[in-house]
């Protein structure tokens, strides 16, 4: 016999009649969550409590013991789970019953995985990556959820921040680093500058003693490119010759856009930047700049 409503029940037989019972019921929770999603993307929790008079759900969504989503009311819900972090998550799916009902309860597993990405990459994994490079001051064109070249520019600078081997793609790894990394510490502080790293091959658009923009450069093959502090004393609007708003900072040296900028040191002795970021620094820095190079 199946029961769709609570008692009280009583059976008959013939002429008997036996007393009444209470009989509750116990209600099924029907649920979904995805078994995985990769971080930044799209994951959520789905139920509904059959039937529906039996009471209401609530919803709570843990990483680690932490709750990180929640929801109550209604006999069904839907929750979007947070995707920023990776790891793993357990969601809670249970009934507050209504008299004559028994409570009931689900769990549900899933995990945030972390993707893969190279260039020609979309979708919401690569908006995360933008945001956190963005955050952390690596010079995007836009956060557009495109693995464009600006993307991979930004993702080679923070592997030679790194010291990383500069594939400029993302793995496992990348991300773990990424998602710990602070902004890069510049050495000269309280004024606006710019610095480059001949190491690293990293230039720092430096204000108010903060890096407010780290650029993929490339300095002189030859370990030419001058160290030590400088004044830019010469700026061209536009092309000066094949060099995209230059900014000479010794004779011939000068910081200037260039259509190849490549993950090693190439140059004649100039400072490489990528043709989109050479306007922005000309902008922002007038005659008498400091320009600050080192190993």
């Amino acid at each position: 016999m199946r029961l769709h409503s609570p008692g009280p029940y009583h059976s008959r037989y013939g002429a008997a009649r036996s007393g009444s019972k209470l009989i509750r019921i116990r209600p099924r929770v029907e649920a979904s969550l995805p078994s995985s999603a990769a971080l930044g993307g799209t994951l959520a929790v789905a139920a509904r409590l059959v039937p529906a008079a039996a009471g209401s759900l609530q919803i709570e969504v843990r990483r680690g013991g932490r709750l990180v989503a929640a929801a109550k009311g209604g006999r069904a819900l839907r929750v979007a789970v947070p995707t920023g972090l990776p790891g793993g998550l357990r969601a809670r799916v249970s009934a507050v019953p209504n008299r004559g009902f028994l409570p009931i309860r689900r769990a549900l597993l899933a995990e945030v995985v972390l993707p893969s990405l190279s260039l020609g990459g979309r979708g919401p994994s690569v908006l995360a990556l933008e945001r956190r490079l963005a955050r952390l001051r690596y010079a995007l064109r836009s956060v557009d959820a495109v693995y464009g070249t600006d993307t991979l520019e930004a993702v080679t600078a923070f592997q030679k921040v790194h010291r990383l081997a500069r594939t400029s793609r993302v793995d496992a790894s990348l991300w773990r680093l990424l998602l710990r990394a602070g902004i890069p510490e510049p050495r000269s502080r309280g004024f606006d500058h710019i610095e480059v790293d001949k190491t690293r091959q990293v230039l720092l658009d430096v204000r108010d003693g903060r890096a407010a923009r780290v650029v993929h450069v490339s300095t002189g093959a030859t370990g030419n490119t001058p160290l030590g502090t400088w004044r830019v004393y010469r700026k061209v609007t536009g092309f000066d010759w094949v060099l995209w708003y230059p900014m000479y900072f010794l004779r011939g040296f000068a910081i200037h856009g260039y259509p190849s900028v490549p993950t090693y040191p190439a140059s004649h002795g100039c400072v490489r930047v990528p043709m989109r970021i050479a306007p922005q620094l000309f902008a922002g820095h007038p005659y008498g700049a400091t320009v600050t190079i080192y190993l």
